[in-house]
């Protein structure tokens, strides 16, 4: 949960993770739709499932026990470096290094190493790791050095004069510690969207996003991307005609909701209509559910926003 997310925004999800999947062995017999339904929020969702996947490994071929084997525990689904390090340290005491982006970002500093964070440096800043690192309490170093980086040696406003190895630290002796390291220019596309909340029979229709790409296997409304030129509701009626097979009818506004989703920054136009008694063509999984079993389902959270206002718990900036 840790990769890509912050400890605040981390602490209820993982206290509500190990309510529900207390071990290995309740987590790898659950279901995929369940596995995604307790991460919805985090984002990222390929690391549910690479958790969900090495759950059910290390169920069946090794016990339900975590491997203490650097290159076994490795070729466990989402098991990279910074992962294998963190659980062979934390766990069972073995001297493996964390190199991961607030570890990164002390040690380019402590050796004012000039750049952008990323792995092209992390040769040398292993080197020095190493000639640090302190075989007999390995996790508590790892665990250090993480904190050392998030709270005190942040990205922005570093705290230097609090900072416990300032005098050993260049980048504060030289005063570069607020362009070292250099940020990453992070361009999002921005895209607009609309999507039907087609009732019917007092149900509203969800469908399964495929099992490969961006939000892979989470529940949505159908709809899709305007393209140029395009008004919204010409290009909501083109899209559920292309994904359903069928014209709507009785549409009106519902809300609009913003989102980023990793490289994209979404505009989400949602409109309420019907589709009278027609036939849906074949497409990808469907359900028909009424309002209260929506949240049952894994959903993006542009989605959730949505569902916010259909239940009425929707924040004054997404209301119609």
């Amino acid at each position: 949960m840790l990769q890509q997310t912050t400890v605040p925004a981390v602490v209820p999800y993982f206290e509500r993770w190990l309510e529900v999947f207390p071990d290995v062995r309740s987590l790898a017999r659950a279901s995929p739709p369940r596995v995604l339904r307790e991460w919805q929020g985090l984002g990222y969702y390929a690391r549910a499932r690479n958790l969900h996947a090495a759950a059910r490994r290390i169920e069946t071929e090794h016990g339900g026990e975590i491997p203490r084997d650097e290159a076994v525990l490795r070729r466990l689904p989402g098991f990279g470096p910074y992962t294998t390090a963190a659980v062979l340290s934390l766990a069972y005491g073995k001297p493996r290094p964390v190199i991961e982006a607030n570890v990164r970002r002390v040690v380019m500093r402590v050796l004012g190493t000039r750049g952008t964070a990323e792995s092209k440096h992390d040769k040398v800043l292993r080197a020095f790791i190493d000639s640090v690192f302190p075989a007999d309490r390995p996790g508590d170093f790892n665990q250090a050095m993480m904190e050392l980086g998030a709270l005190v040696c942040r990205s922005r406003s570093p705290q230097c004069l609090a900072c416990p190895v300032r005098r050993a630290c260049r980048a504060a002796r030289e005063g570069t510690q607020e362009i070292i390291p250099r940020p990453k220019k992070l361009k999002l596309e921005a895209i607009e969207v609309v999507v039907a909340v087609i009732e019917k029979d007092g149900k509203l229709l969800l469908q399964q996003r495929p099992p490969g790409g961006l939000l892979a296997g989470l529940w949505e409304f159908p709809g899709g991307k305007v393209e140029s030129g395009e008004s919204l509701k010409a290009a909501l009626r083109r899209e559920i005609l292309e994904e359903l097979g069928v014209g709507i009818v009785n549409v009106r506004r519902l809300t609009t909701v913003r989102h980023v989703y990793t490289r994209f920054k979404v505009t989400l136009h949602a409109y309420a209509c019907a589709i009278g008694n027609a036939d849906l063509k074949p497409g990808p999984p469907r359900r028909w559910l009424r309002l209260s079993a929506l949240r049952r389902y894994p959903l993006p959270s542009g989605s959730v926003k949505i569902v916010d206002v259909l239940t009425g718990v929707a924040t004054a900036g997404n209301r119609p």
